[in-house]
């Protein structure tokens, strides 16, 4: 009988305590690859569909767009491939150690998404900030570890964050289309912020602290998550607040008159980025 061969960098996962992304490091490759190509779609597509609003924007505002068109993509494709795992029996009777094969790939490619989106950050840190990075970071290194395994199953619960997401997306496209401060954007306002303070704030909090309940932890995955928990929540509220702002500045007329006063006529408006991120514009 022939020794089973070992498969393509599968010493190299289990010498880092990985062992299971043997089984995933390529679904997580074609992910980055994809969430790229994704961009240059978003290059070529948008010009004909909003011709007028995308060929007027210039340099970081123009690639602001392209990273909202991949943003919409990863958190419909995440929160939809999502939902079957809270009826993976595997991954219910084992929460904290359980493996399941389908949960493994659904995290691989939003593992492929944060570090492409960690990685444009990073070349951006200058107009988007320091921010950003560490939420693509954070993101990318607490789902990495599902392939100890390790909370598989609250890998899903975690990635329903995103249902907050398109609220984002869909308030960021109406300030560039032209769509300011309209009754639509007033209810995708409502909607966004409804949303985000459930998914993000009080379901996110709650689980976080939920997760740290959890016993036979190993002490230094307790640090990096702990750490990396903290750091989103602290994240997730200064964007909240942000978010609130820059909704309540769009429809407050008299707010915005003095904004412009003190900017010698020229608005200085708070843009929100993917993931309930902002941006000064």
């Amino acid at each position: 009988m022939e020794d089973k061969q070992p498969l393509l960098f599968e010493s190299f996962f289990n010498s880092i305590s990985l062992p299971k992304l043997t089984y995933h490091w390529h679904v997580m490759l074609l992910s980055t690859l994809g969430f790229t190509f994704a961009a240059v779609i978003s290059r070529i597509i948008s010009p004909i569909i909003f011709p007028k609003t995308y060929k007027n924007l210039y340099g970081i505002k123009r690639f602001n767009w392209d990273i909202h068109f991949v943003s919409s993509i990863n958190c419909l494709l995440v929160v939809i491939l999502s939902i079957p795992i809270f009826w993976d029996e595997e991954l219910i009777n084992d929460k904290v150690f359980g493996y399941d094969t389908y949960a493994g790939n659904v995290y691989a490619i939003a593992c492929g998404y944060f570090l492409w989106d960690a990685m444009v950050s990073l070349y951006h840190v200058k107009e988007s900030g320091i921010g950003f990075v560490l939420h693509g970071t954070c993101c990318f290194g607490v789902f990495l570890f599902a392939y100890r395994p390790f909370l598989n199953y609250y890998g899903a619960v975690f990635l329903m964050f995103e249902i907050s997401t398109p609220f984002v997306n869909i308030h960021w496209f109406m300030d560039k289309l032209g769509m300011t401060g309209t009754l639509p954007q007033l209810i995708n306002g409502i909607c966004l912020i409804v949303t985000f303070f459930c998914a993000r704030i009080m379901f996110g909090f709650y689980m976080s602290y939920h997760t740290f309940l959890i016993d036979q932890v190993p002490t230094f995955l307790c640090v990096i998550y702990g750490t990396s928990n903290i750091i989103l929540n602290c994240l997730n509220a200064f964007w909240f607040f942000k978010i609130i702002e820059a909704i309540v500045k769009r429809f407050d007329k008299t707010g915005e008159k003095k904004h412009k006063h003190r900017s010698g006529g020229k608005a200085a408006t708070t843009t929100i980025k993917s993931d309930g991120k902002t941006k000064k514009s």
